[in-house]
Formats: C-alpha cells, structure tokens, sequence
C-alpha cells in the first residue's frame, strides 16, 4: 500500500513509501472500521513538516505519514460497529488520547501532555495514504450531499472550536452575542471562520493583505461579508469607526497583529487566537495603554488549537448548511486537485504559489467521480 511519509527533521524528505496493507480483524477485532481514503487536504502544517521544521514518527517508526485534513469512504466493519457502515463517507479526528486528565474525558485537544498523538503530525501516521484502520469513536459521519468538500471539515473543525470558545467565555456576560466581527486573515481558516460567523448572523468584516481585485474577496462578498485590504486601512481604523468588534478570530500567522487586535476589541468583547506561530519576532507595545482598555472594556482573549468530535460534528452541520444557503461556495475554495497519490508534489508546488486556497490530493476517485464538483475538476485540469 503506498503512502506519503517524510524522514522527520529532514528537509524537503516527502517520498512515496509502501506501508502494510490494513486489515479490520488485526488491530482492533470487533470494533475496526476501514476506510479508503478519498481526499486528503495539504497545508501549512504539512509544507512545514516537509521542510523539517517539526513532525514526530511514531514509536519504532523513521518514517512519518503525513496528511491530517482527510475524507474517505468505509470498507469494511467489524462485528461489533453500529455507527457505520459500508459505504459512509467520514473523516478521522486529527488529535487522539494520551495520559493527562483531559485525555480521559474526550478532550484530547486540551492535553496537558508535552507529547501528544496527532495523526500526520506527532506521534501517529497520518492519512495520505490508500487505507488506513480506525476505532468508530475517531470517525465521523459526513452526509453524502456535502460530498468531496468534506475534506474541509477538519480545518472548519479548528473554527469552530475557537467560536464555540469564544461563546463559552462570553457566557460569563449572561446576554453576549457577536453583532459585529472581524476575521483577520483571508486563507482557508479564515475565509472559513467568515463562514461560520456569518450563518450565525454577525457581521463580518474579513482583513487581508491582498489589494482588490482579489478572488478572496470577491468569496467573502458573496456571502455577505466585507473585505477590507490592510494595505488599505488598519483593523484599529475600522473598529474606531464602527466602535469596536465584539469578537475578533485571529488566523494571520502574523504575531504583532495580535497586540492591535486587543485595542479593537468593543467593550466585553473576544479576542480568539488560531495562529501557531514561530521565531522570535519582537515588537515595541503601548503595554499601558493595552492593559487598560482591556481590563477597562472587561475583555477577554482565548487560544485555541486541534479540535475535539463535539467540534467536528458542529462543522458537519455548518458545511451542511452552507451547501444549503451558498450553494458550491465551498467548492470554490478547493483551487488545486492533485490526481493521485504519485501527484502529492503538485500540492506542495500548489501551497507556493499565490492564489491558492486549498489544495488536495485525491488519493482514490470513487467511481464516476461523484465527489469531484466542476471547480475542482477544472483546477485538476489546469
């Protein structure tokens, strides 16, 4: 069976490996689902891993698979499953349990352990690969009709967890809500958090670098969201106009942004950080004039990272009702298909080029390419 793994800690080391073939009754008995998979999404965590910059093999292993954005189609069950069948469409939960308390509550994404299991990442092989074996309780069950986005559903997972944050801390006001929000960063997180926020009904004001025109913006448009360009006008310009933003998602990977986003909170407002950030990048502050508005204003500020099934599942119903609200959206944000495990490389050339959302490798076409939509298919052909 063949996979794409790296030499972890070496750079530009992604190679096509062979892997055992899995079989349900090996691991887990009864209860071992498994899955062909369909789609794997690529980004920045993989091209960083690619380029040697982090990435743990598993126990007794030189290689590391990677892939933890994933979509693919049930084979075979053990005797003993009954949440799935032969046939559904799922996607694997990326973080999986260690030893810390959180852990053993199914809340694996809150860990307190300095080495955790993250498939494709830390410790776990991930699922670029043709097959791969797992426990019903990981999986979850993608409706048909979202079809090959659903390989979206682990980075929207990610946002929904930061919102669902955000609106567990804001339980402290009693009546909060989010009427006025900013995204800060326009690729596939934040283009997605976009999303979320505006089918909760919010207004949504989306920052990016890029000037107009820009494909990005015109996405956020047609959902009824704003763009505003940073080159343009600054995010403390526009919250100074509007009174301030009462939840601010942060998807830059730009860490000095974070300070001017704490002043363009409204009062009682969220700040969610989503960023992973590295280096040692040092900027000067107004540290006073920060701590003030922010203890004055009663505000708050959250970091959230992975996601737990709860979050999956709400994503579930998101994409759902996104497909249902802004028919093929979603689609759009799909800009490379790699045909084929053997193509994995034109999804690392895809993540350098501008321009690019989301890119995929389909590992498996179902059978008369059910999955892939008309844009998808295009940029395969491009």
């Amino acid at each position: 069976m063949k996979a794409v793994a790296v030499f972890p800690g070496r750079a530009r080391s992604a190679h096509l490996a062979d892997l055992p073939e899995p079989q349900v009754e090996s691991v887990r008995g009864e209860r071992g689902v498994l899955v062909r998979v369909l789609r794997v999404g690529l980004d920045g965590t993989d091209k960083e891993i690619n380029a040697g910059a982090y990435g743990t093999a598993p126990a007794g292993a030189d290689i590391l698979v990677i892939g933890h954005e994933s979509l693919g189609i049930v084979e075979e069950v053990g005797p003993a499953v009954t949440e799935l069948q032969p046939g559904d469409l799922v996607v694997a939960i990326v973080r999986r349990p260690g030893n810390s308390p959180y852990d053993a509550i199914g809340r694996a994404d809150l860990t307190t352990d300095n080495e955790y299991f993250e498939h494709g990442i830390s410790r776990l092989h991930g699922f670029l690969t043709e097959r791969y074996f797992d426990s019903p309780e990981y999986l979850v069950l993608v409706p048909g009709g979202i079809g090959g986005v659903g390989v979206l559903l682990e980075p929207m997972s990610v946002v929904q967890k930061g919102i669902a944050m955000a609106d567990e801390v804001q339980q402290r006001l009693r009546i909060w809500r989010a009427h006025r929000a900013a995204v800060l960063g326009s690729g596939t997180i934040g283009l997605l958090a976009t999303l979320v926020l505006r089918l909760r009904g919010a207004a949504v004001t989306t920052f990016g670098l890029d000037e107009l025109p820009y494909r990005n913006a015109e996405f956020i448009k047609q959902i009824g969201a704003t763009y505003v360009s940073t080159r343009r006008r600054g995010l403390r310009e526009v919250a100074d106009g509007i009174g301030g933003f009462d939840l601010i998602f942060e998807a830059t990977g730009f860490s000095p942004l974070v300070f001017e986003a704490m002043c363009a909170l409204a009062k009682n407002g969220v700040l969610v950080l989503s960023s992973v950030t590295g280096g040692g990048r040092r900027i000067e502050v107004p540290a006073d004039s920060v701590n003030l508005n922010f203890v004055l204003g009663n505000n708050t500020m959250v970091g959230t990272v992975n996601a737990a099934r709860e979050h999956f599942e709400a994503g579930v119903r998101d994409l759902a009702l996104s497909e249902s609200q802004h028919p093929g959206w979603l689609e759009q944000l799909i800009t490379h298909v790699a045909p084929g495990l053997d193509r994995f490389g034109d999804a690392f050339e895809a993540l350098a080029r501008a321009g690019t959302i989301k890119a995929v490798v389909e590992v498996n076409a179902p059978e008369g390419g059910a999955l892939v939509g008309q844009a998808a298919a295009r940029a395969a052909a491009s």
